[in-house]
């Protein structure tokens, strides 16, 4: 009986440890494969974002470049310039209106961007015809893939004084043309319009995928029990973008320092009564690197931008934590 017991529990055993050791070898071929896939993206993040974090010691430099060195070894030469950098940023002239500007664009930027999307989405879902939605999508995005530069020379053919596609119908009505690089009230308008115009597209298809994603049994149910469509995107559609909008949300408040260059710099052209409606932080960085060669006050504030999208991030996303936790980004 003894030795009947044991064969037993030999044979039971066997199977168990041959089937472990087929899984085992399964998850490490598809561990290989996936971290060859990976391969690339972590190459990328480690010489494109990791490496130049050395770059934030220039923040804390007086840099001086060291004829016949590189770069990194005139960066370590320099002297120790402590938290001057950022005491110059605060104590130029500007820093008033740039600092105004920069939070007051993105924070109407993150407003309507949290609306105009969700509304394009709904309103794109709800056609009939699928021919004109998917038109009507290309067309909305077709906008993101434009560069500024070309934005730029649209937007001139429509503002140009003298042949500008507005001037020509002010002056065909009977009106006076307006040199319009020289009226500086049209412009906070005018450069929050083209953002929208230009980024609409992007988030619309964002959201459109999530509303996509929704079960449409449960808009069948609620057609049986007879709920309009204002009752069905409020009851169904809304409520599911909550995690999307809560996302996109935390990003956006991320970047609330960050204006981006391309814009605030090209579609103005750099006019001068146009100066107060569209410097920036980003546009005060690069006039101060290209104009007297102080990188070290440009790298100070992009630690600076930094560090303030980190503190808002993980604050912001704190907050949604607390109201609702599935739709926290971490």
């Amino acid at each position: 009986m003894a030795e009947t017991k044991q064969a037993e529990k030999g044979s039971i055993k066997k199977p168990a440890e041959v089937h472990k050791h087929k899984k085992k070898k399964s998850w490490r071929g598809r561990d290989t494969q996936l971290t060859i896939l990976a391969i690339p993206v972590v190459v990328w993040f480690i010489l494109f974002s990791y490496l130049p974090m050395i770059g934030i010691i220039l923040a804390f430099k007086n840099y001086r470049p060291v004829a016949g060195q590189n770069f990194f070894i005139s960066l370590f030469q320099s002297s120790w310039a402590g938290l001057k950098n950022f005491e110059l940023l605060f104590r130029t002239p500007d820093a008033k209106i740039m600092i105004y500007n920069t939070f007051f664009y993105n924070i109407i930027g993150i407003a309507l961007g949290a609306v105009l999307p969700v509304v394009m989405a709904i309103i794109l879902s709800n056609l009939r015809s699928k021919k004109f939605m998917k038109t009507s999508q290309t067309m909305i995005f077709l906008p993101h893939f434009l560069s500024w530069v070309v934005v730029n020379n649209l937007l001139y053919s429509f503002l140009s004084p003298d042949r500008g596609y507005i001037n020509n119908l002010i002056t065909s009505a009977g009106g006076d043309p307006i040199n319009w690089y020289s009226q500086s009230q049209y412009w906070r308008f005018i450069l929050i319009f083209m953002n929208q115009w230009k980024g609409l597209g992007y988030s619309t298809v964002i959201y459109l995928s999530a509303i996509t994603s929704i079960d449409g049994e449960m808009y069948e149910a609620a057609m049986i029990d007879g709920a309009s469509k204002w009752q069905q995107t409020k009851y169904i559609t809304i409520p599911h973008l909550r995690v999307t909008v809560a996302i996109l949300l935390i990003l956006a408040v991320g970047g609330i320092a960050r204006t981006g260059l391309d814009m605030y710099y090209q579609l103005p052209r750099q006019s001068l009564p146009l100066y107060n409606q569209y410097m920036t932080v980003d546009v005060y960085v690069f006039n101060a690197a290209t104009g007297n060669g102080n990188i070290a006050q440009g790298s100070a504030v992009g630690f600076l931008q930094s560090l303030i999208g980190l503190v808002l991030i993980v604050s912001t996303n704190l907050l949604v934590r607390k109201v609702d936790p599935e739709s926290s980004l971490f």
